[in-house]
């Protein structure tokens, strides 16, 4: 056989790099950078915006296609827009889920507290009271609380658990009530007229300073209401030397909202936020598909600590339950 020789060269054709052009790499840039300067600024106060504010976590971890479009226009301006972009959204969202807590000293009594709001009065008592049982809160704030939702709350036994309460039920949606493990004291009301009803009081703990919660249920930000939804959060009273004071309940605003915002700026934290757990949606519940944003908190003086927090469903309820767990500062 004779051995033939072909010779010659091979050749790879070179690999084609998929490239943006800058026009439009800037045009998938310029949303997701307005959009975090938005979110910077606060420019959530009027409209649409406060609707789509509550989505900025999806827009944050969506950027990134925004990075990637730059890159491939190979354009520095637009690579730089992009990339201060998401580091400026990362950097208002991540700390939900690494964990935040401020520094403090607290080295009283834990208080624990669940917060669920019942949509009409129709979420699941005995669900809610599984959960009493279970996650065995101090206190327990409700919101659309109902007449026919009390009665249900202590058919299932609700006041055998915790026989202490403060109750503002109302039909429909205004109503809201505190359940207790310790004895209340009845404190007057601060919410704007025309809002949902609001309760708050003391509690008598057996040992640790004074602690005072206020149920909060804002009314939703939608169309005319937008402007009483703002009034709402910033009638919440502001942490107070003399006492303890914590903020539970439905405050149809997300951390990505500005007028919450200015709440924390008054001496709280979030308590989902500060364990790491503030990305935990909590409503819409009970759809086909997962909750989608995080508006129902419990916000607590910054000289106490959050221990652990969770959402828990509540069947029949558009709102998961949230619970979290306080360590209360040794004195004042």
């Amino acid at each position: 056989m004779t051995k033939v020789d072909v010779g010659g060269e091979i050749v790879v054709p070179p690999r084609r790099r998929l490239r943006v052009s800058p026009p439009l790499a800037w045009i998938t840039v310029t949303p997701f950078a307005l959009w975090a300067v938005a979110r910077l600024a606060g420019l959530d106060a009027a409209g649409a915006g406060v609707a789509l504010m509550t989505g900025t976590p999806y827009v944050a971890a969506a950027s990134v296609v925004a990075v990637l479009a730059a890159l491939s226009s190979r354009r520095r301006p637009v690579i730089a827009t992009a990339v201060a972009t998401t580091a400026a959204l990362a950097a208002v969202v991540l700390p939900r889920a690494i964990g935040s807590a401020p520094a403090t000293t607290a080295t009283g009594p834990t208080l624990r507290i669940l917060t669920a709001n019942l949509f009409y009065g129709v979420g699941d008592a005995e669900a809610v009271v599984g959960l009493v049982r279970g996650l065995r809160p101090d206190v327990l704030t409700t919101q659309e609380l109902t007449p026919q939702a009390v009665e249900a709350l202590d058919a299932a036994g609700l006041g055998g658990l915790l026989p202490y309460r403060h109750l503002e039920d109302a039909p429909g949606a205004s109503g809201s009530g505190i359940y207790s493990r310790h004895p209340l004291t009845r404190l007057p009301g601060f919410a704007p007229a025309g809002g949902h009803r609001m309760p708050r009081a003391r509690i008598a703990l057996p040992s640790g300073p004074p602690v005072e919660i206020v149920d909060v249920h804002t009314l939703s930000p939608v169309e005319h209401d937008v402007a009483l939804w703002a009034a709402d959060l910033a009638a919440l009273p502001s942490a107070s030397p003399g006492v303890v004071r914590v903020l539970a309940g439905d405050f149809n605003a997300s951390l990505d909202h500005a007028a919450l915002r200015a709440v924390l700026a008054r001496g709280y934290a979030d308590a989902a936020g500060a364990t790491g757990h503030g990305l935990a949606a909590t409503w819409p519940a009970n759809r086909r598909f997962p909750a989608l944003i995080t508006i129902d908190h419990v916000l607590y003086d910054r000289r106490a600590a959050a221990v652990d927090t969770g959402v828990h469903t509540v069947p029949e309820s558009d709102h998961r339950a949230f619970f979290a767990e306080i360590r209360l500062p040794g004195h004042l």
